[in-house]
């Protein structure tokens, strides 16, 4: 896969990511306000990933990506906390959480070698 394709399929993977955390935030039978705090947070935060990813991309120089890579490692970071607060506080069971804490975790394995590989 070239630098190209493999940035676009991490778009695409992100989004996905973003637009499954919505799907769950919206379908949940969950009505508590524990629930909508910790869920509203969990939302910004994996939307962000996608938002700031995409911008990634778009970087013009190599201190820009990254800089803007950072930002996507914290917001992945922040979403496996999110994920992990749901879990933990047994507000959704795991066979819910655990796939869209696997897929953060992924993400957050590439992104982070990916800045590691990449000069400042």
């Amino acid at each position: 896969m070239d630098k190209i394709a493999f940035r676009t399929h991490l778009m695409q993977r992100t989004k996905k990511l973003a637009l499954e955390v919505i799907k769950l935030y919206s379908s949940s039978k969950v009505k508590t306000d524990e629930f909508r705090i910790v869920g509203k947070q969990l939302l910004r935060s994996s939307t962000s990933v996608a938002a700031n990813y995409r911008a990634t991309c778009r970087a013009r120089s190599k201190a820009e990506f990254y800089s803007k890579l950072s930002i996507v490692i914290e917001e992945t970071d922040e979403t496996m906390f999110w994920l992990e607060l749901l879990n933990e506080s047994d507000m959704l069971p795991p066979s819910i959480v655990e796939p869209l804490k696997n897929e953060s975790m992924e993400l957050l394995s590439i992104f982070s070698k990916a800045r590691k590989n990449t000069i400042r």
